[in-house]
């Protein structure tokens, strides 16, 4: 069974893997469509981070919200 790159999160820091997944989100499908501005309140999500997910999100077509 061959997994997507959306059915993981991108390579990030620990802390900020650990914020997203305090935060309910596991796979970087489930972040298409989130905010930001409610990423970057997450304790642990720094500048860095988000830009990685918006790179990521944005190789298939998908954004923030």
């Amino acid at each position: 069974m061959d997994t997507s790159p959306l059915d993981a999160l991108p390579r990030i820091g620990a802390p900020a893997t650990r914020a997203l997944n305090a935060a309910g989100y596991t796979t970087l499908r489930q972040l298409a469509g989130v905010p930001g501005k409610d990423l970057a309140k997450l304790h642990g999500m720094g500048p860095k981070a988000l830009r990685i997910i918006e790179a990521a999100l944005a190789e298939h077509r998908l954004s923030l919200g």
